[in-house]
């Protein structure tokens, strides 16, 4: 069962503009880069599904979700459910991912990665250690153009 009360929020400082980490955040070839090699196919569009293809750790996964929400270079939402979490496909084993851009000035960026929602406590301790680095990979492509 999916447990609600288990979230993750982290953010980081970004010199860039908020389009070029917005490119970064939606573009599949640097998704690639800060997420594990994960393919992803999606147009974005609210309501449109999502999916997240690749190997983790010798472990095929096919991950998928549904476009939720989409305010170009402020936010964007999708709720997503993992093979690897164990649970059943079903709406209530979806977790819900989003992203905030604020700018902090004209070349300064926070972004904010959220989830909500966990399969178990080791999901969210996994998602809790590897979280830092990935949004380090995410400036580094946003700020190295």
């Amino acid at each position: 069962m999916m447990d609600r009360n288990l979230k993750v929020e982290k953010s980081i400082s970004i010199t860039a503009s908020k389009e070029e980490v917005w490119e970064v955040l939606t573009h599949p070839e640097k998704i690639k880069v800060y997420l594990f090699g994960t393919q992803t196919q999606t147009d974005w569009k609210v309501g449109s599904p999502i999916s997240f293809t690749g190997e983790y750790q010798g472990t095929t996964y096919h991950d998928k979700g549904n476009v939720l929400s989409n305010e170009a270079y402020q936010s964007l939402k999708y709720n997503y459910w993992s093979a690897m979490s164990g649970l059943e496909d079903n709406p209530d084993n979806y977790s819900i991912i989003t992203y905030t851009l604020h700018e902090e000035s004209s070349n300064q960026i926070l972004f904010t990665w959220k989830q909500e929602g966990f399969g178990s406590v080791e999901g969210h301790a996994h998602t809790e250690q590897f979280l830092p680095d990935m949004l380090k990979v995410i400036k580094e492509l946003a700020e190295n153009k």
